[in-house]
């Protein structure tokens, strides 16, 4: 999966996090893994992080794009907070990717506050990669 950036194109800056109490994150260890690999710069958060965490790192790190894993159920409430602080910070243009367990009728719901993808278990790695190569550095 190793991929190069166009000449004269920095990396694409990720920002990886686990957002609320949900203690799994082997998968998103995996796919920040398969980023990493696949030529993006890749900051992991870890978990247990708040949205306001989240939003925080992301002014920070001044990042392209946010991934947040969420296999808690909590995906609407912590999403919902997220783009409230993304909105407030005036950063809401940053792509905000969802990974996790959403049921099919949330899915309507997460687009609406402004989840551009989703991926949900059985995703492949490919697949993850090949999405956040579309999105261009903010340079």
């Amino acid at each position: 999966m190793k991929t190069k950036q166009p000449s004269g194109q920095r990396p694409l800056r990720l920002l990886v996090s686990k957002a609320g109490l949900d203690g799994h994150d082997r998968g998103i260890k995996v796919v920040a893994r398969a980023l990493r690999d696949a030529g993006c710069e890749v900051i992991y958060t870890g978990l247990h992080q708040t949205p306001q965490m989240i939003v925080s790192a992301a002014l920070q790190e001044d990042v392209d794009a946010i991934c947040v894993s969420i296999l808690s159920g909590a995906h609407l409430a912590l999403i919902k907070d997220i783009q409230g602080l993304l909105k407030k910070n005036k950063i809401s243009k940053i792509p905000l990717i969802l990974g996790g367990i959403v049921p099919d009728e949330d899915f309507t719901k997460l687009k609406k506050l402004g989840v551009k993808k989703i991926f949900t278990p059985g995703a492949s790695l490919q697949e993850i990669v090949s999405y956040i190569q579309t999105i261009h550095p903010q340079s």
